[in-house]
C-alpha cells in the first residue's frame, strides 16, 4: 500500500512539472521560429530585420491601374476562330426594293448588294435564324429557334412575334399567292394572315414531321421536304391532296421547281428530278450521288445552282451535267443557303459566313462583315 501511494506521488508531480513547462515552451517557438529551426536542422540562424510599425501600413498610388484591354491585340486572332463565335449564314433573301437581307447566327442585317455596305442591323430576341420571308407589303417575317417574329423594314422593329405555333423551332417560310404566310416547324404546318399576324389554321399531322422546305407550284400549290419524302397541300384548303414517299434518301431538305414544273429535291445523299404529277423520280443526278444536298435554286439564266455539304455546282437543268467546275474561294465549303441574281450576283451562305460570286468570275469573295477573320 505505500509502495502503490509512492508511485501515485510521483506520477501526479511530473504531470504537474509538465503542465507548467508546456506554455514557456509554446512561447519560445512561436517568438522565434528560427531557433527552433536551427535546433532540427543545424543551420545558423537569421536574424530577423527591424521593422518600423509605418512600414506595416500599406500604401497605394495616386491612380488605380489601367484595365485590361480584352482581348490583347495578338489575342484577337485567336478569338475569332473560337468555336463560341458561330459564324454560319443559313438564310437569304432578296426584297422588293433590291436589297439583301442577311439571316446568320449573329443577328440579322439588311445590305446593299452591290456595293456590300451594311445598311441596317436588326435587333432579335434570339438569334438562331431558321427561314426568312417577305409579305405583300414589304414586311418581314423571320422564323428563329424561338418562334416567329413579323419586322417592319424601314425601322428594324419587331411588330409582331411568338405566334402559336406547332412548334417555336421554325426552318421554312413560304408566301402563296393569295399572300398568305405558311410557316413550317419541326412539329408541322402553320397558316397565318400576315396582315392580323394570326394564325389561321395549323396542319399538325404533316407525314414526316418536319417541315424542312416548301417550294409552290405553278397551280399555287405548296410543295413541303419533310423527313418522309413530300407532300403537296392544297393551299386553300390547307389540306395534303399528294404524298411521294420511299425516296431514296428518304428526307428532303431543300426544294426548288424548275420553269417547266419539275420538281428538284435536295436529298442528304442525292439530287432527284420528280414529276409532280406522277410522283415518278425522272433522274437522280449523277455527280450529286453520295453528296449531300443541302441548297438547290434556278438563276435567270436557265441554270441550276447546288450547294452541298461539300462545295457549289452549277448544273445544266436538261442534262443535269456541271457546267463549270466546283467553286473555289468559299468561306466554307458547307453551303446553307443561296440567293441568285441579287445585285447581278450569286450570293452564298455557308458554315463560316456570306460570300458572293459574279458571272466569269474565277473564285467567290467572302464577304469579311459576316465571315471569319483570316490572316
Amino acid at each position: 500500500m505505500v509502495l502503490f501511494h509512492k508511485r501515485n506521488s510521483l506520477l501526479i508531480t511530473s504531470v504537474l512539472l509538465g503542465l507548467m513547462a508546456l506554455p514557456s515552451i509554446g512561447v519560445v517557438v512561436m517568438a522565434n521560429p528560427a531557433s527552433a529551426e536551427k535546433n532540427s536542422s543545424n543551420l545558423p540562424s537569421k536574424k530577423t530585420p527591424d521593422i518600423k510599425p509605418s512600414e506595416l501600413t500599406p500604401s497605394y498610388p495616386a491612380a488605380a491601374p489601367p484595365p485590361r484591354v480584352d482581348p490583347l491585340p495578338d489575342e484577337r486572332r485567336i478569338e475569332e476562330r473560337s468555336l463560341d463565335v458561330d459564324y454560319r449564314v443559313n438564310n437569304l433573301l432578296g426584297d422588293f426594293a433590291g436589297n439583301l437581307w442577311v439571316g446568320s447566327w449573329r443577328g440579322l442585317s439588311r445590305i446593299d448588294p452591290n456595293t456590300g455596305k451594311i445598311l441596317a442591323r436588326v435587333s432579335l430576341p434570339n438569334v438562331a435564324i431558321g427561314a426568312l420571308a417577305q409579305d405583300k407589303v414589304g414586311r418581314l417575317w423571320v422564323g428563329s429557334y424561338e418562334g416567329l417574329m413579323r419586322v417592319d423594314p424601314r425601322t428594324s422593329e419587331i411588330t409582331a412575334q411568338n405566334l402559336f405555333l406547332p412548334s417555336k423551332r421554325v426552318l421554312s417560310l413560304l408566301l402563296d399567292k393569295r399572300g398568305y404566310l405558311w410557316a413550317g416547324t419541326d412539329n408541322g404546318l402553320a397558316l397565318i394572315s400576315p396582315d392580323q399576324g394570326l394564325i389561321m389554321t395549323t396542319l399538325k399531322n404533316l407525314p414526316g414531321v418536319s417541315a424542312n422546305a416548301m417550294t409552290l407550284d405553278a397551280e399555287g400549290h405548296v410543295w413541303v421536304g419533310t423527313l418522309d419524302g413530300l407532300v403537296r397541300v392544297d393551299s386553300a384548303k390547307a389540306a395534303i391532296v399528294k404524298r411521294i414517299a420511299d425516296l431514296p434518301g428518304t428526307t428532303v431538305q431543300a426544294l426548288a421547281i424548275s420553269p417547266e414544273g419539275l420538281i428538284w429535291a435536295g436529298m442528304p445523299n442525292n439530287l432527284l428530278v420528280i414529276n409532280p404529277k406522277t410522283g415518278a423520280v425522272l433522274r437522280s443526278v449523277t455527280r450529286l450521288r453520295g453528296r449531300n444536298v443541302t441548297a438547290v435554286c434556278f438563276a435567270k439564266d436557265g441554270s441550276i445552282w447546288v450547294g452541298t455539304n461539300n462545295g457549289l455546282l452549277r448544273l445544266n437543268p436538261n442534262t443535269g451535267a456541271v457546267l463549270d467546275s466546283e467553286v473555289a474561294g468559299l468561306p466554307s465549303s458547307r453551303v446553307l443557303t443561296l440567293v441568285p441574281d441579287v445585285g447581278n450576283k450569286l450570293w452564298i451562305g455557308t458554315s463560316e459566313g456570306l460570300a458572293w460570286l459574279m458571272p466569269k468570275m474565277g473564285s467567290a469573295k467572302p464577304h469579311l462583315a459576316f465571315s471569319r477573320a483570316v490572316k
